[in-house]
């Protein structure tokens, strides 16, 4: 599976200061959190409502129902309502404020905070990279125009890319990753120059996609290794069916190897840890 156990840096021709890619990595961290709040305050309100209605039903026999008269069944609902309601408010709106204030912060450094590939992939590790384009490649397979367009402007992906999955024919700190590092790099630079601006991003595009740059710890490394190896998988098994180890006569002789090495690693790395001791 290749080091996991040490992260590697991001590259880039020109560095990007530390504090910088701890603003881009704290965005993208918030991104990925904020599809939670509309599950969370759900929860709560549903749980009120419960919580709510149990208590109307045991005040009966004690206080009776004139308390509450034809009001009865509403107030459950509207407790509901109002603690989760309240619960989601209070959660965008200090979601607002931290993002405010990276974007400010961002900004002040002649950074757009919509656009993070704008200025290159230098905040961008190699593993997220290869499950961006792992994702390119999976939806040009279903014709996903509008999608595929987005990647494209924003990453300088290409059709023409040498790179392939399915199985895959790159890994992570690889010569053939920093050529096409460097490709995807040259594409933004040239569009950039030409006054093409990329298309604005935010957090819709980051719970669908994983598009802003993330911090890789160890954890996330894995989990983005078994994304782009997943895409992988699955694009093997559309291929050249289920099992394809146990039919080497659909596979090129050139591609078995890669994908025995997909497949393998893909199981290695769903495999729940205390499985693994």
């Amino acid at each position: 599976m290749g080091r996991i156990g040490c992260v590697q840096r991001p590259r880039t021709p020109a560095a990007t200061d530390e504090e910088t890619l701890a603003l881009w990595y704290e965005l993208g961290r918030l991104y990925s959190g904020s599809g939670g709040g509309e599950q969370r305050a759900t929860k709560l309100g549903f749980t009120v409502v419960c919580a709510a209605g149990a208590l109307v039903l045991l005040s009966a026999p004690v206080f009776g129902t004139a308390w509450a008269g034809p009001f009865a069944a509403a107030i459950p609902v509207a407790a509901g309502v109002l603690s989760g309601g309240g619960l989601f408010l209070r959660q965008r709106s200090r979601f607002r404020r931290r993002t405010d204030v990276l974007r400010r912060l961002l900004a002040e450094r002649g950074l757009d905070a919509n656009r993070p590939a704008r200025e290159g992939l230098g905040t961008y590790y190699d593993a997220q990279l290869l499950l961006l384009r792992s994702e390119y490649e999976y939806l040009l397979a279903r014709d996903a125009t509008k999608t595929t367009r987005l990647f494209e402007e924003s990453f300088g992906f290409t059709e023409e890319d040498p790179f392939k999955t399915g199985p895959l024919n790159v890994a992570p700190d690889t010569p053939e990753m920093r050529a096409l590092r460097g490709r995807w790099e040259r594409r933004i630079c040239s569009k950039r120059q030409h006054g093409v601006e990329p298309p604005a991003l935010g957090p819709r595009e980051d719970l669908a996609h994983r598009i802003f740059p993330r911090e890789m710890t160890v954890p996330v490394e894995l989990s983005m290794r078994r994304a782009y190896l997943g895409i992988s998988r699955r694009l093997i098994l559309e291929r050249y069916g289920g099992n394809p180890c146990e039919k080497p006569h659909l596979i090129p002789e050139a591609l078995q190897s890669r994908v025995e090495r997909d497949l393998l690693e893909y199981e290695a790395l769903s495999i729940e840890p205390s499985r693994r001791l």
